[in-house]
């Protein structure tokens, strides 16, 4: 395995935490490379439940866990995660960057403001200081991990920021700074107390077991189509989040990457606002469904319902019968995603600009129950034929999907599914397989991964 990269490939939520707890297995160390705690990877051991914000989800098996210099880390959620994790009996084996950037409640104040402030253009922030500190840090005013062991140093960087940030809520947004800056310093410099013990130089050890024939485990967060370079601007997050980033993220050259994954979820979904070519369903017609804790008391019933509107081809509740058995809720947030058919032009484009040694496709079982499946080839806009992601905003706005349809595959039981992944690709439902290999035929790269199910038993691995 050596240098490997697990990238989404999609808005993100495409199962890459379960991808990389899979691989975790065969990794020395596992790395986040860019994102706060914007993202979470949720992971299914035994059915034991682990959600992350911030730690790389491979500690889970005891590997060495590092926090790159690409990522934005608030102290105190990173702490709490910690502590969980200990109280559960894991005591996780990390390294953070002393070049990671901290974010302080003045940026998850200027966060939300922001966010209401541009309107249309907004990408639905989850409101947690992510855009704020990586703007600071892009125009150098930014206070990064190792800045919380120095008291002078912290002092000397925490009185420009604040000041800044203190004009810049009062004078751009006409808000009161909520925060005090002498309370704000005591409890950042306490934070780096706790957390001095974890604090290194990631890149030269990374570099070192590299270098030594270590597995390391890249492990991006969010994904491909959120990247702020080559995502779909502006409704992304502030960091790279292509396979690239991990280079940038951690101080690691290209030369030392072997492979990357991409990982995309057998069907499409989206948390926030932008353009969606295959959603099933409106944007407010799946926030007013409620977050997560307002569905699951009747969960079951609602899922029932849903499939057998679906199969009459009604839209909305195609979208909410995946919405639901597929229990698309934010980790961070709660907020219900939207969802639609895959979306192969959006994987075409991750291909290229990931450089995806091969696919894992994650959540097939979702799908179990449908007897039509649509799939996007591309997409039609003033009666042209668009094969390629667009990054026109006009155009994006306007792009209709043109589908083929597939033939469904039964809604299989736990139990089915755990026969198939011992017995072997040649078990899985024959619509299915044709499925992967529609997938495989429109993006130019083989399915090494088929997932089914939130365990990692559920998995078959075809490397």
């Amino acid at each position: 395995m050596t240098g490997t990269i697990v990238v989404g490939t999609q808005w993100g939520d495409e199962g890459k935490g379960k991808i990389v707890d899979y691989l975790a297995e065969e990794a020395d160390a596992v790395v986040r490379y860019q994102g706060g705690n914007n993202a979470g990877h949720t992971v299914v051991v035994e059915k034991e439940v682990y959600k992350f914000h911030l730690i790389p989800s491979g500690v889970v098996q005891g590997k060495f866990g590092v926090l790159g210099a690409g990522m934005v880390i608030n102290p105190e959620v990173l702490l709490k995660e910690i502590e969980d994790l200990e109280k559960r009996g894991i005591n996780p084996n990390l390294l953070i960057s002393q070049k990671a950037h901290i974010i302080f409640p003045f940026q998850v104040q200027q966060d939300g403001l922001s966010d209401v402030a541009q309107g249309k253009l907004s990408a639905g922030s989850t409101r947690r200081g992510i855009a704020s500190t990586y703007s600071d840090k892009t125009a150098r005013n930014g206070i990064r991990v190792v800045d919380l062991l120095d008291k002078e140093i912290l002092k000397e960087k925490l009185e420009n920021l604040y000041r800044i940030k203190k004009k810049t809520l009062e004078y751009v947004y006409n808000q009161k700074i909520e925060s005090d800056e002498k309370q704000v310093f005591e409890e950042y410099f306490n934070y780096g107390k706790k957390l001095s013990k974890y604090i290194g130089n990631e890149s030269k050890k990374i570099n070192e077991l590299l270098d030594q024939g270590k597995n390391i485990l890249f492990e991006g967060a969010q994904g491909t189509l959120l990247c702020l370079d080559h995502g779909m601007y502006p409704f992304g997050t502030s960091s790279n989040t292509i396979a690239g980033g991990a280079c940038t993220g951690t101080g690691v050259g290209p030369t030392k990457i072997d492979k990357v994954f991409g990982v995309a979820k057998a069907y499409t979904s989206r948390v926030g606002k932008s353009p969606f070519p295959t959603e099933l369903g409106t944007d407010e017609q799946t926030k007013g469904e409620g977050t997560w804790d307002k569905i699951e008391p009747t969960f079951e019933k609602q899922k029932s319902e849903a499939l057998g509107k679906a199969n009459q081809e009604n839209e909305y509740y195609q979208g909410k019968y995946m919405r639901l058995k597929g229990k698309e809720y934010g980790t961070t947030t709660g907020r219900p995603r939207r969802c639609g058919w895959l979306d192969l032009v959006n994987i075409r484009h991750a291909v290229m600009v990931n450089g995806l040694s091969s696919l894992a496709v994650t959540k097939l079982d979702v799908l179990g129950g449908l007897k039509k499946l649509k799939v996007c080839t591309a997409y039609k806009y003033n009666n042209k034929i668009i094969e390629n992601q667009p990054f026109d905003l006009k155009v994006f706005r306007g792009s209709e999907p043109v589908y083929e349809e597939l033939e469904g595959w039964d809604d299989l039981t736990e139990k089915e599914w755990l026969r198939i992944a011992k017995e072997g690709y040649y078990t899985l439902p024959k619509e299915l397989r044709n499925y992967l290999k529609f997938i495989e035929d429109n993006v130019g790269i083989q399915v090494k991964f088929i997932s089914f199910g939130a365990g990692r038993e559920f998995t078959i691995d075809l490397r």
